[in-house]
């Protein structure tokens, strides 16, 4: 009582003496054994007295991490199948992933989930994909808790816990779990890395970007690259240069902390973007076909120890031809698309090189945790049968061919296109299994190659461990590896105990059983399920068609004893009907545990969910001002396929005016109203292969005005996709041009450009300014409308 009676008598003399009394509180009430994070504070321990001279101070330390704490660097690659990196068996070298192997253990029965959002979000949380909200692309969601894209709080990332743990954090390259409505400049930013544990993030949001024209973020602010492709710009290049700095930095500001860095490079996911100098390596390596390269492959597997001598090579899909069956021409394009993806898997080894050749070099670098996941699925099936100078337009369900693409062979894998393979090269690309990316009811799909080094602990350098594990286990593997909890508690929210088990046990013993006993797949309709060697499967449709669906009445179920058939090349289900059973039975349990349900196997019609959030339903009229740049095109107006308006207003400067007004789009599709030399010009841009212009003849005068472009939808024939109309070019309120605008986009024209106002990011929807990109507006512009009919 007289205690508080004197300080009450002193200026702020209760507060403090209340903070402390609370801070011994939680101190005691809440534990500090890395069950609860953040991590509460000591009690004060110190002495408060009436002055500072008789007290004792006692500074809350920063939390530091366990003595002896590793760094963990963790590569993602992009698309990479399992027959594709020569340290795996495949026909592209890769010497920067042998060099990593050489020092550490190669995993030869690692699984992903097939598809992009789902495995970074079992890796990042240690939960299975549905348990966070994604089940499936972000872009595809749906509003089921299994698939929604919206990162629960119950699921904190392992960045989030090293980072409590007094870890420096960083993230650099692609991120595709922010849900599709919150990706834009604007937030909200909590499912953005910077909200979910990484202290920095350099990198791109959605599924995809340009090497050569990316849209970039460094934490939340929009950024453009300092110089173009044609001065020497890729994606791939600076994505390295950025980690390799931001190493530099925290050697040098707090070399007491170890760091985790999550390295996920949008490569060597499509467009299939690299310098003619990689391609040029490659030139004639792939002539005598995928059904060659595919054999070969195996045989590459079997003499380097990676696969068991028995293993049989699965059959080609009917749906993809003999190489033998094709003609000249076709042979030529897609021998070239082949050399395209090695130049660009080439550059992206060496590049990845650089960044781990810098850890290594870092004091202390031997206690580095390094897991390399060479791909996130397997190859990507999305160039359809043909390949395609526009991996959007495949996308958008309008296919290419040959003979559009043959004139632009030589331009393939450089700026002027979106290019993907053929879906030949992605089935020998998963060599020896079945089907590829999208497909989780086969390997083809699910296993990736993996590499784990840490030489201050493994000593078996070089050697290969066949235990089954799954993605899913990486966060607890360096939960282990560091020496900290599980976290029941994060920021106040109860965590959903994690799915994975730590692969630690596996470092020191080639021979170890395996601890991970049963895991279930699915996405798109596509299920498997593993349990103690056996592997029920059930297929659900070519990965390349995105659009209908198959149903799910007559799903067949396949069953196989991967402990004798590595490959998937021999299906039992016919000889042990007792035994596929009992495994449709446990993925219905696991199904129902883990939030599967609803099965959706749709994709393109996902896409316009009309459900999902939104910041554009409902809205007739966007009005955007000066300067408003960076707009997704999932938080932009939906022009797509109906009648609009767009309206500027504009004051053109003595000496007349040039430059972007609105541009929506980039080089794989999209519109753009400008001035050319003072004379208003719209153009519609569809996927590459028309370019719609309407311009006016005169160059308008110095003053105000308001230029319009009036789009005018025709009635949709059936069977016909892409039906246009009519776009009429208005000054002033007086039409000054018109033109038919013949084919439209239907749902979207790139994955990740954006709409800009007085200029044009990323690449440009119009070639006639790409020489002057951005060809910012010289005028000034009051705002731009668009209203939608």
């Amino acid at each position: 009582m007289t205690s508080f009676l004197f300080h009450s008598k002193i200026c702020g003399g209760f507060t403090l003496l209340l903070s402390a009394t609370a801070s011994a509180a939680i101190g005691q009430d809440t534990p500090r054994d890395g069950s609860v994070l953040p991590l509460p504070p000591a009690p004060f321990t110190g002495v408060i007295t009436e002055t500072f001279e008789g007290s004792t101070q006692d500074y809350p330390q920063p939390v530091a991490p366990p003595e002896g704490a590793p760094n963990v660097l963790v590569i993602l690659i992009d698309d990479l199948g399992f027959g594709q990196p020569g340290t795996f068996g495949g026909p592209v070298p890769t010497p920067a992933l042998d060099a990593l192997a050489a020092e550490g253990l190669r995993y030869t029965r690692f699984h992903t989930t097939a598809i992009c959002s789902p495995t970074r979000a079992a890796l990042l949380t240690g939960r299975n994909h549905h348990q966070s909200g994604f089940g499936t692309i972000t872009e595809l969601s749906t509003g089921y808790p299994g698939y929604n894209s919206i990162w629960p709080r119950s699921t904190a990332t392992i960045a989030e816990i090293l980072k409590d743990h007094g870890y420096s954090t960083a993230a650099f390259g692609k991120w595709h779990n922010t849900p599709d409505w919150e990706t834009s400049p604007m937030g909200p930013f909590d499912r953005w890395p910077t909200g979910l544990g990484f202290e920095y993030w350099y990198g791109f949001q959605g599924g995809e970007t340009s090497q050569w024209d990316p849209q970039l973020f460094r934490n939340t602010t929009p950024v453009e690259p300092e110089f173009g492709p044609e001065d020497g710009y890729n994606l791939n290049v600076d994505l390295a240069d950025d980690a390799i700095a931001w190493l530099d930095r925290q050697r040098s500001i707090a070399p007491e902390k170890p760091f985790f860095l999550y390295f996920a490079p949008g490569a060597v996911h499509a467009p299939l973007h690299v310098g003619e100098d990689w391609i040029a390596k490659f030139a004639g390596q792939f002539d005598q076909g995928w059904d060659a390269v595919r054999e070969e492959t195996l045989a590459r597997q079997k003499s380097m120890g990676l696969v068991p001598a028995n293993t049989d090579l699965t059959a080609r899909p009917a749906e993809i031809a003999a190489w033998d069956s094709l003609d000249t021409d076709a042979k030529k394009l897609f021998a070239r698309h082949q050399e395209v993806f090695a130049g660009f898997l080439a550059q992206t080894d060496h590049e990845l090189g650089r960044v781990i050749a810098k850890v290594h070099a870092l004091p202390g670098g031997d206690n580095t945790l390094i897991i390399l996941i060479a791909g996130d699925n397997g190859p990507s099936a999305e160039g359809s049968i043909t390949g395609t100078l526009n991996n959007i337009m495949t996308q958008n369900g309008i296919p290419d061919t040959v003979e559009a693409q043959l004139p632009e062979i030589d331009e393939i894998g450089g700026p002027l296109h979106e290019n993907h393979y053929p879906v030949g090269w992605a089935w020998a690309g998963s060599a020896p299994f079945q089907w590829m990316k999208r497909v989780p009811s086969h390997f083809g799909g699910t296993r990736n190659g993996m590499i784990v080094s840490w030489p201050a602990q493994i000593t078996d350098d070089g050697g290969i461990r066949t235990q089954f594990h799954h993605v899913v286990d990486i966060a607890p593997t360096i939960l282990e590896a560091v020496g900290i909890p599980e976290p029941s508690v994060v920021n106040g929210t109860e965590q959903t105990p994690m799915a994975g088990v730590s692969m630690d046990y596996s470092f020191g013993d080639a021979d170890a059983p395996s601890t991970r006993h049963t895991q279930y797949f699915e996405t798109g309709g596509h299920r498997a399920l593993y349990h103690d060697g056996w592997v029920a499967a059930s297929f659900h449709g070519a990965p390349w068609v995105l659009s209908g669906s198959v149903g799910f009445d007559d799903s067949v179920w396949e069953l196989y004893n991967i402990e004798e058939d590595f490959s998937e090349a021999h299906d039992l289900s016919a000889e042990n009907p007792e035994k596929l059973a009992e495994l449709e039975a446990l993925f219905d349990e696991e199904a129902k545990k883990f939030d599967v349900y609803p099965l959706d196997d749709r994709f393109a019609e996902r896409g316009t969910n009309p459900e999902r959030p939104s910041v554009t339903r409902g809205r007739t009229l966007f009005e955007y001002a000066p300067g408003t740049v960076r707009v997704p095109e999932g938080s932009a107006a939906p022009a797509y396929q109906r009648s609009h308006t767009i309206t500027a207003e504009i004051e053109v400067p003595e000496g007349g005016a040039s430059g972007v007004l609105i541009a929506n789009g980039g080089s794989s599709a999209g519109y753009t109203l400008y001035l050319e030399d003072g004379v208003p010009v719209y153009e519609f841009n569809y996927f590459g292969q028309a370019l719609y212009r309407v311009a006016g003849e005169t160059p308008l005068e110095p003053g105000a005005h308001t230029v319009a472009m009036v789009y005018r939808q025709l009635p949709f024939e059936p069977g016909k996709d892409v039906t246009g109309g009519t776009a009429t070019l208005l000054v002033d309120g007086a039409e000054v041009a018109a033109e038919a605008v013949e084919q439209v986009v239907p749902t979207r024209y790139s994955a990740t450009e954006t709409l800009d106002i007085g200029m044009d990011l990323g690449s440009t929807v119009s070639p006639a300014y790409r020489a002057a990109a951005p060809f910012a507006f010289s005028g000034t512009i009051g705002k731009v409308s668009i209203e939608l009919r």
